[in-house]
């Protein structure tokens, strides 16, 4: 969704929308209804919808692109171009800057001048979006791909001039002010785990001005715009996240960001703009979401001071306002009885095929580097009746503090209309399979999709650009007669963020963290030979069985060696140590709290306790519903020592599992030093 250009300053604009069902819808509003200025017939779902014209001119030129297509549309809706670029892939992302159209489909990049192919570039990961900074502020074309390897690659002419490794999967970018900020290199981006930031793109190096973590644990970031909302003079930032989240950032003195206003929507929000849309004078935040809905966040204020004369001028407003909004009432449930009629007489007639109506879902899976779990986001274009979760490999289910979805087990309030819903799931690493997920939305007649989430072996382990090389590290190697295609298909098979295709070159390093206990694990690999270093015996171990497995699977014969390092064992226990030590410490505080209870009532106050206890009772809610949690956490961290004591003998050829049970009577009293003791005495 965008906003036309006003024809004058302070005048109200026209909102232009693409949707999956193909349609380019543009409206005005007026009275506070819907004007429809145009409408086009169905076709292929729109992938991107962006405004241009000739540079430095009102961009009012409507592009879209559908399939591998790009059509343009004047400001009154006439079609004035249908170019067929004939990629392999359906368009994901446009940017358009004068005569000069820039596209990429999942991989490729393709840019062209006045529809004439000019350059073209195969990325190493997926694409998420691509924009240019701006001609007519620089002497220069320079492109930029935001691509999913958490890397902004920055291109002149078909080649990467040089890669900027960002904090996260971006997934949106915005030149700084809409114009490109002082410099006219100022990008901004937004990437997938919620977080913001801000890179000047010189011609030799970017320069990172500022970014913004995201601490209030907040959904991915959609879709950003620069509109002065606040009125001070100043563009202000607005976002919109994949949570339904709408954020104001305003700049300081330091041009830095701050968060002024903030909005909760139900729905994801999939555009972003700042304008005058509902009434003259007054600005505007205006958000799609995601099952269609176009909603004004307005600056006009809701009571107006008024005299008798306006009061009644007011109220006849508002009774005009009901009387549409009831005869629109009826005319939609007048639809629905014809429609229903319909589809009961095709239903029943002879010829008729299974008339299974579709419905799309917004899914979307992913690791949090905070808490090492999975986000599972179902989103569907109606109110969803129920999920079904079915996992063929052991997981934890996390509660979800800003759900709407009850974690079944219980009834559930049947009138709540959700049509958005995220679920937190931990694996276990090691154990790995499919996670399903089948979706029932509440619409006639009944009906049912199923989603497949892959758990991978190594399923907590995440991408990360630099590790550290000074740690005690085990090595596993492999050779044998396999391709450069093979052993990268049994990397994606065994972990997380890997591209699917194999990247350029004859030789690839891949560097990951284990999100749960910060070890890491480094993976080069080429025709031949495949090199995988780590801190933790138990990666290695996981590598070396589910490798030699899927080479067995493919008929091939694997050399597999390894080199085993003592001290990463007590590297990893003291990994394990902080995170064993907080959960046994939580356990006896939990302990205490009654007694303190008890003795706060008995005393009248808590001045005579020393601050410790007295920071426990002020806790106590926290400090038990933490508590509630806690079997999983523990076992979970049993069952990684447990591994780790295993893993480190397996490779010395010796099976210590009858010892199993001495090292949990070590762990219930425990201490880190008969732990380290333990693992080296056995």
């Amino acid at each position: 969704m965008k906003l036309l250009p006003a024809s004058r300053r302070r005048a109200t604009q026209k909102v232009v929308v693409g949707d999956h069902d193909g349609v380019v819808m543009c409206f005005g509003m007026k009275k506070g209804e819907a004007v429809t200025v145009f409408k086009t017939l169905p076709g292929q779902k729109i992938a991107r919808l962006e405004l241009g014209g000739v540079l430095n001119t009102p961009q009012e030129k409507v592009f879209v692109a559908a399939g591998s297509e790009i059509r343009g549309f004047t400001k009154r809706g006439k079609q004035f171009l249908s170019f067929e670029t004939n990629l392999t892939e359906s368009i994901k992302a446009m940017h358009i800057s004068g005569s000069d159209l820039f596209l990429s489909a999942s991989y490729i990049y393709n840019h062209y001048c006045d529809c004439k192919d000019q350059h073209y570039y195969l990325s190493g990961d997926k694409i998420n979006d691509i924009i240019c900074l701006p001609v007519e502020r620089l002497p220069r074309i320079t492109p930029v791909l935001a691509c999913q390897d958490r890397v902004l690659r920055v291109l002149q002419g078909s080649d990467v001039m040089y890669e900027i490794e960002v904090p996260g999967p971006p997934t949106v970018l915005a030149l700084h002010n809409g114009n490109g900020g002082d410099s006219g290199e100022d990008l901004m981006f937004g990437t997938s785990d919620g977080k913001l930031g801000l890179i000047q793109i010189t011609t030799s190096k970017p320069i990172h001005k500022w970014e913004i973590r995201n601490e209030k644990k907040r959904g991915g970031i959609l879709c950003v715009d620069n509109f002065d909302i606040v009125g001070d003079g100043v563009k202000d930032l607005l976002v919109g996240r994949d949570d339904g989240m709408v954020e104001v950032y305003s700049f300081d003195n330091a041009n830095e960001p701050v968060l002024r206003f903030d909005q909760a929507l139900s729905e994801s929000v999939t555009s972003i703009q700042g304008g005058c849309v509902g009434k003259d004078g007054y600005d505007e935040i205006v958000v799609s979401t995601y099952s269609g809905w176009v909603t004004g966040l307005t600056t006009e204020p809701i009571h107006k001071e008024s005299g008798p004369g306006e009061e009644l001028k007011i109220n006849q407003e508002m009774q005009n306002k009901i009387s549409s909004l009831r005869s629109e009432l009826e005319h939609l449930q007048l639809k629905v009885l014809q429609e229903r009629e319909k589809y009961q007489q095709s239903s029943q007639s002879s010829k008729a095929k299974s008339a299974v109506p579709s419905f799309s879902i917004n899914d979307k899976f992913t690791l949090n580097k905070d808490d090492a779990s999975y986000s599972l986001t179902l989103e569907v274009q109606t109110a969803i009746d129920n999920v079904l979760i079915q996992s063929d490999v052991p997981i934890d289910l996390l509660d979800v503090d800003k759900n709407s979805a009850v974690v079944s087990f219980s009834s559930c309030d049947s009138e709540a209309n959700t049509t958005r819903l995220e679920l937190k799931i931990r694996s276990i690493e090691g154990q790995y399979g499919t996670l399903q997920a089948y979706v029932t939305p509440r619409i006639q007649p009944k009906t049912c999709q199923v989603r497949q989430y892959l758990i991978k072996p190594l399923s907590l382990h995440q991408r990360t650009h630099v590790i550290d090389h000074d740690r005690p590290m085990n090595t596993l190697t492999l050779t044998g007669q396999f391709s450069f295609a093979e052993v990268h298909s049994w990397v994606v098979f065994c972990l997380p963020e890997v591209p699917e295709k194999p990247p350029a070159g004859e030789c690839v390093t891949f560097y990951f963290q284990n999100t749960f206990l910060d070890t890491q694990l480094e993976s080069t690999y080429k025709k031949g030979e495949g090199i995988f270093k780590s801190d933790n015996i138990s990666t290695i171990s996981i590598l070396k069985d589910v490798l030699s497995k899927e080479a067995t699977k493919r008929k091939i014969n694997l050399n597999i060696s390894y080199e085993i390092n003592e001290v990463s064992v007590k590297h990893t226990l003291k990994l394990i140590h902080p995170k064993l030590e907080y959960q046994l410490l939580l356990a006896k505080k939990v302990q205490l709290i009654d007694a303190l209870k008890e003795l706060q009532v008995h005393e009248g106050n808590t001045n005579f306790l020393i601050p410790e206890y007295r920071c426990i009772l002020e806790e106590a809610d926290h400090l038990q519903e933490e508590y509630k949690k806690q079997p999983a956490h523990l076992e979970r961290l049993y069952g990684m020592i447990t591994d780790l004591f295993i893993d480190k003998f397996k490779f010395k050829g010796t099976n210590v599992k009858t010892k199993v049970p001495l090292l949990l009577e070590i762990l219930d009293s425990y201490d880190q030093n008969a732990l380290i003791a333990f693992f080296d005495a056995a």
